[in-house]
């Protein structure tokens, strides 16, 4: 080897690194994460903006309250030309361009954006309470299927019904598995 190449690798492996610094037989994890995540001269990534807890929303936030049937209905957007329906508006926009209709994607703008929190659609319910409205469309439309909604869904070993299929699903995975005894020794399962 040449010696050049000696004197590179030597300056080089002047350099303390936080691992090696610490040694191999006191090797503290928290020392080396603090020591780690201090880079002097680095910019520090702006704060993560907190989410609110479900049923506690931004007080700023524009409330809105749909029926039952907009929240039941799985395809809402229609396309003019061939009555095809989607479930997003972006997927109806992009089926547009195979028929050469004008289409507009819509884009992330840098003004903020109103955040949005939806009411459900029964008076009795604690979430029709707009101080405990639900931040997404996602978890109004679980909500509303799982506590108002039809139980169509029956295990095959218990009887027991759920409004979604998956939740069905999860449930006869452990539906009879677990058995209880009573203290007058009758053995059941949930």
């Amino acid at each position: 080897m040449s010696s050049s190449y000696n004197n590179t690798i030597s300056s080089s492996s002047t350099q303390s690194f936080p691992l090696l610094a610490i040694g191999a037989n006191n090797f503290n994890r928290e020392e080396t994460a603090m020591t780690m995540n201090q880079r002097p001269n680095s910019i520090s990534p702006p704060p993560r903006r907190l989410r609110n807890k479900p049923g506690n929303p931004s007080p700023d936030a524009e409330v809105i309250a749909l029926t039952p049937e907009e929240i039941m209905a799985t395809n809402r957007f229609q396309c003019e030309v061939c009555k095809k329906r989607f479930q997003r508006e972006q997927n109806l926009q992009l089926h547009r361009r195979g028929h050469n209709l004008p289409f507009n994607l819509k884009q992330k703008s840098d003004e903020e954006v109103r955040r949005k929190v939806y009411v459900c659609p029964e008076p009795t319910c604690v979430y029709h309470d707009p101080s405990r409205a639900l931040g997404d469309l996602t978890g109004i439309k679980k909500h509303y299927y799982r506590k108002h909604g039809e139980k169509k869904f029956k295990c095959e070993k218990c009887d027991k019904c759920y409004a979604v299929e998956s939740d069905c699903k999860a449930h006869s995975k452990i539906c009879g598995t677990k058995e209880y005894r009573c203290v007058c020794d009758t053995k059941f399962s949930r």
